[in-house]
């Protein structure tokens, strides 16, 4: 808890995968990894429950012994590379208001693809969200790919996707992106406002960018290896 407001983190893990098949439970290291993320959930000062929402058996073995609460088998329908992630996350506080009659005040989602996430960015996440006030909380990371040095193609000529002077990187403000980590918003927003953040009103709390990795492809994959070979390493 947080200022006694019942708190549930959600991790969000359905068993099928087009571009890396199988990759929540994938070997990173010496363990898969959605438990990377399952610890970072656990160690949390301010989450009372981690869940794991799942279609997949053996998602939900692992996710169990890694110290994750399973309440249940996702169903089929929201199982699909479709489905949208809020009613993945409503049907998971459904659940747990109806059959276990425990009804958090705050969500927090943490994707399972994101194994650099640490206990003390979910904290920084919740604690920023109470002590702003605003809706959601999200992590964010810096930008380097510039949007001034974009340029869309029209036939064969470049034409610059912002209408700016060009100028020098350390010339222009520090711009950020959602890393995929951490959402954090008030339950109210995600079961009325069908959001998973309000990006009308939100706070933002930033990582660096080599624990910002979000896995989605191989060579995703082989980027947080070389990371954790490099942290070994260190």
């Amino acid at each position: 808890m947080y200022t006694g407001k019942k708190i549930l983190l959600t991790i969000p893990a359905r068993g099928g995968s087009k571009r890396l098949p199988g990759k929540n439970i994938k070997m990173l290291g010496n363990k898969p990894l959605i438990a990377y993320v399952i610890a970072a959930a656990k160690a949390s000062k301010y989450v009372d429950r981690v869940v794991v929402s799942t279609d997949d058996e053996e998602i939900a073995r692992i996710a169990k012994e890694a110290g994750a609460e399973v309440p249940y088998l996702r169903p089929a329908e929201l199982a699909t590379d479709t489905a949208p992630v809020v009613d993945v996350l409503q049907h998971m506080v459904r659940y747990m208001q109806e059959s276990e009659g425990y009804a958090p005040d705050v969500h927090v989602l943490v994707q399972p693809t994101t194994p650099f996430v640490l206990s003390a960015d979910i904290d920084r996440a919740i604690e920023t969200f109470f002590t702003t006030g605003a809706n959601s909380c999200v992590s964010v990371c810096e930008v380097t790919e510039r949007p001034e040095w974009m340029y869309q193609l029209q036939g064969s000529m470049a034409v610059p996707f912002v209408d700016t002077p060009a100028l020098r990187g350390q010339d222009l403000p520090p711009l950020f992106r959602l890393n995929g980590a951490v959402y954090v918003t008030n339950v109210q927003v995600l079961m009325e406002k069908n959001m998973v953040f309000d990006n009308t009103n939100c706070a933002a709390t930033i990582m660096p960018p080599e624990r910002s990795v979000d896995i989605d492809t191989a060579l995703d994959f082989s980027l947080a290896e070389q990371l954790l070979s490099a942290q070994g390493e260190k």
